[in-house]
This record gives C-alpha cells, sequence and structure tokens, in this order.
C-alpha cells in the first residue's frame, strides 16, 4: 500500500517535468543563438602564424648585417676597416645569447628585442658594426670571455699607427634581464648612448688585453670552465671523499714498518 501511494504521488512530478523539458530546450537554443551572434561580433585575434611569420622576417633582417663570431674567427672580425684613414677608432656591438643550456630557455625575449631594434639601431649616424656570440655553440668563446646571456658587449677598436702600435681597445660589458628585456632597452643603450656610462672593463678576461690573453691562458681557461660545467654533480663529491679517506688512511696507520730481514739498528 505504501508503495502504491508513493508512485501516485511521484506520477504528477514526473508529469510535471516532462512538460518543463521543451522549455528548456527552448531556452537553451537561445543562449547558443546569443553566443555565437556574440562571437561573430568580436574580430578574431591575430594568429600565432602572423606572429611567428614576423619574428621570422626579424631575424633573417637581423642575421644580414650582424656577423656570427666564433672561436676560429673572432680575431679576424673584430677589426678595423683597413681602408679607414688614422687615427679612427672602429665600434664593434656584439649581442651575447644563449640556448636551453646556457640560458636556460630564457634567452628568447631578449633575441627578439635585438632583432627587432637592430635596423632602428643600424640607421643611427655612424652606426657600429654589429656581431652576436651564441654561447649555446660557442661554449668555450664565452667561458674564455667570461660572459653570460643574454649581455651586451660594446668594443671601441683603435686602428694600429703606421709603426702597428695602437692603444689598447676599449671593452663595456651588459648584462640584460632576461624577462624585461625590450626594444626600449637597446635604442636607450645605444641610439641614447647610454652604454657609454658603464665603466669600461680592465680585467682579467679583457678580451684584447687581459692577463689570460697575454699568456695565452684564455682558450684552456675555456675549455676547463666548460668541463667542469659538463662534470656530474656529484662526481667532485666522490672525488673528495676518495681524497680524505686516503689522507686520513695515511695519516692513522702510523709510520711504514721496515721490510722483513732489514738490518736493526745498533743499541
Amino acid at each position: 500500500m505504501r508503495f502504491a501511494s508513493t508512485l501516485l504521488l511521484a506520477l504528477p512530478a514526473l508529469a510535471l517535468a516532462e512538460e518543463q523539458i521543451p522549455l528548456l530546450e527552448k531556452v537553451k537554443g537561445f543562449f547558443n543563438k546569443a553566443t555565437a551572434a556574440v562571437s561573430s561580433a568580436i574580430p578574431a585575434a591575430p594568429s600565432a602564424p602572423i606572429n611567428a611569420a614576423a619574428n621570422k622576417a626579424a631575424a633573417k633582417a637581423a642575421e644580414a648585417i650582424q656577423h656570427p663570431l666564433t672561436l676560429e674567427n673572432w680575431k679576424e672580425v673584430l677589426t678595423v676597416d683597413p681602408t679607414a684613414s688614422t687615427p679612427t677608432t672602429q665600434e664593434w656591438l656584439i649581442f651575447v645569447t644563449g640556448g636551453n643550456s646556457t640560458c636556460f630557455g630564457f634567452c628568447g625575449n631578449a633575441t627578439k628585442a635585438w632583432n627587432a631594434s637592430l635596423p632602428i639601431i643600424a640607421a643611427k649616424p655612424n652606426a657600429p658594426k654589429f656581431a652576436y656570440l651564441d654561447c649555446e655553440t660557442e661554449n668555450i668563446l664565452c667561458n674564455a670571455w667570461s660572459v653570460g646571456a643574454p649581455s651586451l658587449y660594446y668594443f671601441q677598436i683603435p686602428k694600429p699607427l703606421a709603426d702597428q702600435s695602437a692603444p689598447v681597445p676599449t671593452v663595456r660589458y651588459r648584462p640584460l634581464n632576461r624577462t624585461s628585456t625590450t626594444t626600449e632597452t637597446f635604442k636607450t643603450l645605444i641610439v641614447d648612448n647610454e652604454i657609454l656610462k658603464v665603466e669600461p672593463y680592465e680585467g682579467l678576461f679583457h678580451p684584447f688585453n687581459g692577463l689570460l690573453q697575454q699568456y695565452n691562458l684564455a682558450i684552456p681557461y675555456g675549455y676547463a670552465t666548460w668541463g667542469f660545467s659538463k662534470m656530474p654533480s656529484w662526481l667532485p663529491m666522490i672525488l673528495i671523499s676518495f681524497a680524505s679517506r686516503s689522507f686520513m688512511g695515511k695519516r692513522m696507520g702510523g709510520p711504514t714498518p721496515p721490510p722483513q730481514g732489514a738490518a736493526r739498528p745498533a743499541q
């Protein structure tokens, strides 16, 4: 009896729900039409391929006016025009970049800003010559100069005199922020000559006149630091552990006993 009464009470509710289904479908259809109308009225955002094409075009334009630096060619590239009259100074602007292992994948923003601003800098009166150094492929040279990515290296290289003597090239080094570097950053530094306010570098890693260059130790140092960077983090700990155990073992063992059969000292 209870089951029959419960069924009788549920029948009106089921009928009411069945009557409301068409109404819900009508409301859903109305909202779908409204959403489609609003979506068609809003202009679409530029697609990613368009941005990629613009970045690719800027990179090609930048490559056309800058020289890649390598361990083998940098001394031949960073020179003064031989046809220029003496005394004269050639300015070189070098953009230092990197990849996943040398820049942890965060150099892309600075590289795009550099490529976009390079034509603007090139239009400056008495613009410098341009080069770039990729620390991802030129690890040894970057370590020999002790530079990190992204950064700018600004060279002022004087032309040698008739007796082949010349003042030491002036170099200025400016690290760049990996996330906040924009075209305005390069404009302020180069077009507005803010980079001239950076103190010239005259230390150990000076590419032309540093002590490492004078004693031909820059390249060996670059190889050594590159080798240490490739060494697993656990290997130095193991080497230190073996060395310390060997040292402590010699101290705790006492003096080495004389071999058997050796003559004893006289009493």
